[in-house]
């Protein structure tokens, strides 16, 4: 199978339009960091006021995410950071390396999660990482559009790099609005990603051509 970039900054930072079960094969990468689909059929939207139902349009669908998902692909490589593993826990080996996000930060309840978790083999413990992130309130990234429904804090992904400073490539086989990349360039790192929906490639390709932020 000949591969052709869908992006490549020519720098190490490398993206390919398609199904990751079909790519993953033929690349390699030290460690891969993602934000797979949960298999809980999310959809991100706006509150009614009070009321707990939401409205959606066909964007605020997370592909292949109405499927169960299993991670079982991913497992043969030596480091995995896999967001939202407690959704499908049963399909991963015991660990006791877990990530936690606190995206409230004791500030607020309301009927979404206070965090979100990762599983990791990269070590034994449990690690916390404090953002807040909750609507328009967004941390550093407060005032910015967000493009994807599920997207995470540029920052958190630099957390999760920061913890296999050794690896060479990062990969992200569900890499969405291309968060794990951006924060990979920002971090003087090589890294690609794989995305399956093709207006999420042409959204990361644009952030990927900015100048790289300031650490």
């Amino acid at each position: 199978m000949a591969l052709k970039p869908y992006y490549d900054d020519g720098n190490g930072i490398v993206i390919y339009h398609g199904d990751c079960r079909e790519i993953l094969p033929h690349l390699e990468a030290e460690i891969i960091i993602s934000d797979p689909p949960y298999g809980i059929s999310y959809r991100h939207g706006k509150c009614n006021g009070s009321q707990a139902t939401k409205f959606y349009d066909e964007t605020s669908k997370v592909h292949g995410d109405d499927q169960p998902f299993d991670p079982s692909f991913l497992l043969g490589s030596s480091a995995l950071v896999l967001w939202g593993a407690n959704n499908y826990a049963r399909h991963l080996p015991h660990s006791g390396g877990w990530l936690v996000w606190d995206k409230r930060i004791g500030t607020v309840v309301n009927d979404h999660s206070d965090c979100e978790l990762a599983w990791t083999n990269l070590m034994n413990t449990a690690r916390v990482y404090y953002h807040m992130w909750d609507g328009f309130r967004r941390g550093p990234q407060t005032g910015m559009e967000r493009v994807h429904p599920t997207e995470k804090p540029v920052n958190l992904m630099k957390w999760c790099i920061g913890f296999s400073p050794e690896a060479g490539t990062i990969l992200d086989p569900f890499m969405g609005s291309g968060t794990t990349l951006r924060a990979a360039k920002d971090l003087g790192r090589k890294a690609i990603g794989i995305e399956i929906e093709e207006k999420y490639c042409e959204i990361a390709a644009k952030r990927l051509a900015q100048e790289v932020l300031a650490l």
